[in-house]
């Protein structure tokens, strides 16, 4: 999500932090589905579905087809983006926006709901974007056409991350989304509290004392010492440890699996809450926000490449207040993909949209020299990589890191149900950080909220 910048490009400068950063992480602001008007003739018009405004931008920035004078696009001097009532390409197709929040899987319903009556609507979906978290869902499904039966063949992907095609290939083994990005992860911490409490805050040096799990946890009560909090949150570390698990969520007889990996997270952030290691906000609060500011005590954050350049630079307010490096562990976290809708009128379009944004090489180069995002292209980022200054990061080559990290994700383990379970298991053990509950009623209460979401799934007797 997620996804503002203290960027080379003023237009695309800090302005998305509010509408971007939930692209990769989960959107909270809740909301009714929204569709942009335009008009019922599905051959003149581009149906694309999403939850955010992240690909909008992509798009609107990006594509060379898109019209900007007949859209009547402009940004603000604080880089806000505006368009005119209607959005076009430069063939004169409208272009129809499909906007739902990803919370409590509004998004998946409303996409659910839609495909199914592709067939007998008038209102065709041409393209529709899905996360890494329920991705399987539409891929192993009816609904996401074939990336070969649009013309794209494996030499136009041959430069995007094994990863993020594994993550939107069918278990037949076809190829049904490209992305992009590439979203690995990395550690940003304070330089201040670094220094204050570490005596550097050279990155290889910070790095070295958190190389591990043991190594971080000892700083932690470094920092509490010294009145600092190592998190902020109960879900900060969350998907450091969620997308380094053993196995998915779900395993073959549709049995919920709940991972060491996961009960390892909980007893770290019960230990964490417990000795006041980390300041008891949650994710998207306001106080988690306030947290990553110069005022705040927290020492660091974990963020994949879009939280980076979006969300903490958005939240910190200043340049030079914080450096990167890998963390204990490597992940990844978030990413969107494009998925063609089968039924789509429109495939040499949509074929077009997909191809120029995830395989056309200085496109992607362009974007991450703008945004700072993570673009799906080793080539170009290897390339950027070689002499790359980030003005937010104090100088730091963050892109550099990232080539690293990114061939070290494993994706392997991802599932349809992955939204629900993690949000259902995140918000149970809340609880247990809290007091509220006991860690054997905040799996119970975890399980009985899976089936609610879920009810194909089994739980323990």
């Amino acid at each position: 999500m997620a996804n503002l910048k203290k960027l080379m490009a003023g237009a695309m400068a800090l302005c998305m932090a509010g509408a971007m950063f939930a692209s990769c992480g989960p959107d909270k602001k809740g909301g009714k589905e929204k569709q942009e008007k335009g008009s019922d003739n599905s051959a003149n018009t581009i149906r694309i579905y999403t939850w955010n405004d992240e690909f909008k931008s992509r798009l609107r920035n990006y594509y060379p087809e898109y019209d900007k004078d007949k859209s009547g696009f402009s940004v603000d001097a604080d880089g806000t983006e505006k368009v005119g009532e209607h959005e076009y390409l430069k063939d004169g197709k409208e272009i129809v926006w499909v906007t739902t929040p990803s919370a409590d899987n509004a998004y998946q319903n409303k996409l659910d709901t839609d495909l199914e009556g592709q067939a007998k609507s008038s209102e065709k979906i041409d393209m529709f974007l899905v996360e890494a978290d329920y991705a399987l869902k539409y891929v192993n499904g009816p609904y996401a056409m074939p990336i070969s039966d649009l013309g794209i063949t494996d030499a136009d992907l041959a430069d995007q991350y094994q990863y993020t095609k594994d993550i939107v290939t069918s278990s037949d083994g076809v190829l049904k989304g490209v992305s992009w990005q590439a979203t690995p992860g990395l550690f940003a911490f304070r330089r201040d509290i670094a220094k204050d409490v570490l005596g550097t805050d050279d990155p290889a040096e910070v790095q070295a004392a958190i190389s591990d799990w043991d190594k971080f946890n000892a700083v932690a009560a470094q920092m509490k010492e010294k009145g600092y909090f190592m998190l902020s949150g109960y879900d900060d570390s969350y998907r450091t440890f969620s997308n380094n698990v053993s196995q998915p969520w779900v395993d073959g007889d549709k049995n919920i699996v709940i991972d060491d990996n996961l009960m390892k997270w909980v007893d770290q952030t019960k230990e964490y809450t417990d000795k006041g290691y980390n300041n008891g906000t949650s994710l998207w609060a306001d106080q988690w926000s306030a947290d990553q500011s110069a005022d705040g005590k927290v020492f660091g954050f974990f963020y994949s490449t879009w939280g980076i350049n979006f969300t903490l630079a958005g939240n910190a307010k200043s340049n030079d207040l914080y450096y990167v490096c890998p963390g204990p562990q490597a992940y990844y976290w978030g990413g969107t993909w494009i998925c063609a809708a089968e039924g789509t009128d429109n495939k040499e379009t949509v074929a077009d949209i997909m191809k120029s944004l995830t395989c056309n090489k200085d496109i992607m180069l362009q974007i991450t020299k703008d945004t700072q995002d993570y673009t799906n292209n080793k080539a170009g980022m290897e390339e950027l990589a070689a002499d790359f200054s980030s003005e937010f990061l104090g100088g730091q080559n963050h892109i550099a890191m990232f080539v690293d990290a990114a061939p070290k994700i494993d994706a392997s383990k991802i599932g349809p149900y992955d939204q629900g379970l993690n949000e259902a298991f995140q918000a149970a053990f809340k609880d247990y950080f809290t007091g509220t509950v006991s860690k054997d009623e905040a799996l119970a209460n975890f399980y009985t909220k899976a089936k609610e979401k879920y009810p194909d799934l089994n739980t323990p007797a």
